[in-house]
């Protein structure tokens, strides 16, 4: 049964226990790549770095790009319920959050697709 992950640490660690961390990568660069945003992560790179190249991508969007990172978002399939739920106060901090609802959505696709 699939169980979502609490915050990204942990979904990212998920992964890698279930030897699906490349796929997810995979999943994320396809994505930003049928919404014609650049983001072409290295299956190699660490989670770490995934995390905060992901953060920094979604903050260069929202403060530059809203259509697109709107887009994205569509693209992606994050429920417009947790996107409405998030506090847009302090945009680093938004980024963070929108980073992880497109990690959970991503690792979701993943998962399931491994699974059925």
């Amino acid at each position: 049964m699939y169980i979502a992950p609490i915050n990204a640490d942990l979904l990212l660690s998920e992964a890698q226990k279930e030897e699906l961390y490349v796929k997810l990568v995979e999943q994320l660069n396809k994505d930003f790549t049928l919404a014609n945003e650049l983001l072409d992560f290295a299956v190699d790179i660490t989670p770490i770095n995934l995390k905060l190249g992901l953060q920094e991508k979604i903050y260069t969007l929202i403060q530059h790009r809203f259509a697109e990172y709107l887009n994205l978002l569509y693209i992606i399939d994050v429920s417009e319920r947790e996107i409405k739920a998030l506090n847009g106060g302090d945009i680093t901090e938004l980024s963070e959050q929108v980073a992880f609802l497109i990690l959970k959505r991503e690792w979701q696709k993943v998962w399931f697709r491994n699974r059925y």
